[in-house]
This record gives C-alpha cells, sequence and structure tokens, in this order.
C-alpha cells in the first residue's frame, strides 16, 4: 500500500505523506518519497510543489528502529537523497505544516522554499535525547537561525511552537487551524499566477546568496553519523531505550 500520494493539477504538484497519525518515515516511506520527488524533479510545468501530511502531525521524524547499525546507513541514505532533492527542485517547493514537525520532518521544513504552518504546527530536533543527531539540522539551522539557537535546538532537542518558528526565521506564515488551508492555497496562487521559468531562474539566481546547506556538507555530516556516532555504544543504547519505553543508561567515559 503506497504512502505517499502523488497530484498533478494547474501548475501545482501535491505530495502528501499518508501514513497517520503521525507520518513517521520508515525506510520504505523515505525510498517512496525519493522516488516520488524524482518523477517530480525535471518537469518544468510546475508553478509549485506542496509538500504535506495527512493525519494529526506533519511529520514526526523517522523510524527510530531503522535508526539502528542494520538500517542506520540505508535509512540515512534514502531520507538524505529525499532532502537533496527538496535542495536541488527548482519549482518553489512549500511545506503545509499543520502539526508537529519534529526530527526529520522538522528537517524536511528545512529544506523547503516557504513553510505556513497552523497555530497547532511544533518544530525541533530532539534526537540528543536518544543518543543520535540530526546530520542535516546540524548543518541547516546554523544557516537559518541565530547560532545560539541552533545550538539549543539540537544539543538541547528544544521545541518551537509555532510562533517561537515564526519569530526566528524558520516559518513564513502562522495562521489559526481554521484558516490554515486557505492560507496554503493563496499561496499556491500567487505562485500558480506567476511564470514558471521565471520562478526557476530566480530560486537559481538566489543560490548565489541564500546561504543553504551545501551538498557536500551533507554527506560530511552524514559520514560523521555513520562512521563515528552509530559505533558509539550510546547511539545503540538511546535507541534501543526510547524501543522499550526505558530511560537510557549513557557510559561515562
Amino acid at each position: 500500500m503506497a504512502v505517499i500520494e502523488v497530484a498533478a493539477d494547474a501548475g501545482v504538484a501535491r505530495v502528501v505523506l499518508d501514513r497517520p497519525p503521525l507520518n513517521i518515515v520508515d525506510l520504505v516511506t523515505a525510498r517512496e518519497l525519493a522516488d516520488a520527488l524524482e518523477e517530480l524533479l525535471g518537469r518544468t510545468d510546475l508553478n509549485a510543489v506542496l509538500l504535506s501530511g495527512r493525519g494529526k502531525a506533519f511529520c514526526a521524524g523517522v523510524d527510530v528502529r531503522d535508526h539502528l547499525p542494520d538500517r542506520g546507513e540505508e535509512m540515512l541514505r534514502q531520507f538524505h537523497r529525499v532532502c537533496r532533492m527538496l535542495l536541488e527542485f527548482e519549482t518553489p517547493v512549500v511545506a503545509a505544516v499543520h502539526g508537529p514537525a519534529l526530527g526529520g520532518g522538522c528537517e524536511l521544513t528545512l529544506v523547503c522554499d516557504i513553510v505556513i504552518a497552523s497555530e497547532k504546527a511544533t518544530f525541533g530536533q530532539p534526537e540528543i535525547k536518544l543518543g543520535v543527531m540530526p546530520p542535516l539540522a546540524a548543518v541547516a539551522l546554523p544557516r537559518l537561525v541565530a547560532p545560539h539557537l541552533a545550538s539549543e535546538m539540537v544539543l538541547t532537542g528544544r521545541i518551537l511552537s509555532a510562533q517561537e518558528a515564526l519569530a526566528n526565521g524558520l516559518v513564513n506564515y502562522v495562521v489559526s487551524p481554521e484558516k490554515f488551508d486557505e492560507r496554503v492555497e493563496a499561496t499556491l496562487a500567487q505562485l500558480r499566477a506567476l511564470s514558471p521559468t521565471t520562478l526557476r531562474l530566480a530560486k537559481r539566481a538566489m543560490r548565489c546568496a541564500r546561504r543553504r546547506p551545501d551538498i557536500a556538507d551533507v554527506e560530511a555530516v552524514e559520514r560523521l553519523y555513520v562512521h563515528q556516532l552509530m559505533n558509539t555504544p550510546d547511539a545503540i543504547e538511546g535507541l534501543q531505550a526510547f524501543l522499550d519505553k526505558r530511560a537510557p543508561a549513557w557510559g561515562r567515559e
């Protein structure tokens, strides 16, 4: 059963995470999402790509089971394949965040161009509490927000409310749940009224100045995660403790 829904109409491609209630991204979902985006990547007739989730969360992260060493490297490779494609899209990418965007879900919003949040949305990187860290966010957040806030989010797992995310430049709009869909459609209508060719060239021009994550930087952090972090006992202990629903017992060197 497909967990990624894709529909394109009138210049907008809608990509929906359909694994409610939390839209947790496991290895199958990551592959399916990457494949779906790859099919859209070369299209020149689109004015926008909308990324959203079905259920009570936009995306509450990557499946913890798929972070463990037997699947972790492949999981990271597939998830970062998704993020790299979102970075490479010349068509504007809009994220519609109606609920929690945590862990990998928050990372997905960091590589979109426009982020629209419901007042019920939250944003954060809680990976550190499981003995691991968010590779893409570690590269992206210091480029997008004040260094001290980036450090706090990565090093303590601080969760931001939608209004805090707005104040710190992580989202473009915060609207009530009742007006959320209306705001999303209004933004899509703005983009739909413009030239798809000019939109692509404008994004290409902004890459000359905008401090977005560089693919080489993401790959460097990915190697750090796979070859160093995942070889530490604390990383395995933190992930296993989460699965066992118990407090982790960290080692002390």
